[in-house]
């Protein structure tokens, strides 16, 4: 699905059927397999392992990856032991320290990891220096690990672009630094990553190679799910009590950039919902990128989630490269490249600790009415970036129009938008009737 004719292939999940990490030379429809490392040499099952670890659920990886930025290299000289990089670009988990291979991921350590890394935090307690600085070590191995296989792999292949998949691909702090510190001049990761991209990819397998079908289809977009008819929004409206308005697509446009300009907080829910597991403007809860007090309140009052997690910036396709080091589209937040030096104060809410932000580049073809919105944005205020984070409290991304209304009533969020639909009513009844229903659910 990648936008390459050739390129060079690099798998790195938790498990997968007989690898972990393995690696292919890819023309047109053909996936040639160069090597595969160990079931469990597995730098997706160690970062895993370390999430745990740290007193996050697994799926809570990008968590500690946020994390990371805040911690100090206490650890990380320390950490390098848990992986041994190998001259050909391969590399093995210690097994002095790592266990996943005996005891799987729920007794993943040995006692001399404890020993010299210090007992495991527990979900309850507080995040302190010790969850920070292991935190840092864990994302300082994985680059590591990552660059190591990288870097040799561009020399085998001799290719400049690269296609990621597996989890580990959705580490965008780590492929950035593969676009900055390696050759290759490309890199392109599908949304669908994850264990989400198996129903698609075993479609295009069986297309490909055994019904020997031409390569024909570039993923630009991810909008796949779902829809919904303007009868199913305005049904759910009136069940839940809520009135609204129908606007034209140029009136809502320029109603929403209003909002975002004023700093209201607006659930954006349009078409298709994403494949994969970000919302990439589809089933969005839109900011403003320039004020850190709405950053704060998102974290606090809508998504109830730690406050050192950072915001998506959505920055339209043709500006990025001002706002961003970044000289390839991606419309699927796969990047973190670094802020330019003299947009930090521009764009503040959209800027992590390290500098970083976590891009969204928007390409109008691929959906109008979101770059529209970005677009009328900037006319009011010169800036082509707006933040954008998943349309969710701390349930899984809305689909539905009852689960975005819910949100919505059970947030603080300032306006609902719903295809055509423009909500700003969030009268008593109905917000006691969503969180009634949501408890009893």
């Amino acid at each position: 699905m990648s936008p390459f004719e050739e390129a060079a292939v690099l798998v790195m999940d938790a498990y997968g059927d007989d690898a972990a990490t393995s690696a292919y030379a890819g023309t047109g429809n053909q996936l040639d397999p160069l090597w595969h490392l160990g079931f469990f040499d597995s730098l997706g099952g160690l970062y895993t392992a370390m999430t745990m670890y740290l007193g996050f659920k697994p799926f809570e990886e990008g968590t500690v990856m946020a994390l990371a930025a805040y911690g100090a290299p206490t650890y990380a000289q320390k950490a390098r032991e848990l992986i041994h990089l190998e001259s050909d670009g391969r590399f093995t988990l210690n097994r002095g320290y790592v266990a996943i291979d005996t005891c799987g991921l729920y007794r993943p350590f040995t006692r001399k990891f404890y020993e010299t890394f210090g007992p495991a935090r527990q979900s309850h307690e507080l995040v302190t220096d010790h969850t920070r600085d292991m935190a840092f070590a864990l994302q300082a191995v994985t680059e590591d690990a990552v660059l190591h296989i990288v870097r040799a792999l561009a020399k085998r292949t001799l290719s400049r672009n690269l296609c990621l998949s597996g989890g580990v691909a959705l580490n965008c702090v780590a492929n950035a630094r593969i676009l900055r510190d390696t050759p290759f001049e490309r890199v392109w990761v599908p949304p669908c990553a994850s264990d989400t991209g198996a129903p698609i990819g075993g479609a295009l397998y069986h297309h490909h190679q055994t019904l020997g079908g031409k390569r024909d289809f570039v993923m630009t977009h991810p909008f796949y799910g779902l829809e919904y008819a303007q009868e199913d929004i305005t049904r759910a409206l009136e069940t839940a009590g809520l009135g609204y308005r129908k606007m034209s697509e140029a009136d809502l446009v320029a109603e929403v950039a209003r909002n975002l300009a004023n700093q209201l907080i607006v659930g954006w829910f349009q078409g298709r919902f994403e494949m994969g597991p970000r919302a990439l403007g589809n089933r969005s809860i839109l900011s403003d990128s320039r004020s850190l007090a709405i950053k704060d309140k998102i974290n606090a009052h809508i998504k109830h989630r730690e406050s050192f997690r950072p915001f998506a910036p959505a920055v339209l396709i043709e500006r990025a490269h001002e706002y961003f080091e970044l000289d390839q589209p991606d419309p699927f937040m796969t990047l973190a490249p670094r802020v330019r030096a003299d947009k930090v104060k521009v764009i503040p809410a959209a800027v992590h600790v390290d500098g970083t932000g976590r891009i969204q580049t928007v390409d109008r073809k691929d959906n109008p009415r979101y770059y529209a919105v970005i677009e009328a944005f900037e006319k009011l205020t010169g800036v082509p970036v707006i933040l954008n984070t998943s349309f969710n409290r701390q349930e899984p991304i809305v689909s539905r129009p009852e689960e975005a209304i819910s949100c919505y009533l059970r947030t603080k969020m300032d306006v609902l938008v719903l295809g055509d639909f423009y909500v700003t009513d969030r009268n008593p009844d109905a917000i006691r009737r969503a969180l009634d229903a949501f408890v009893l659910r």
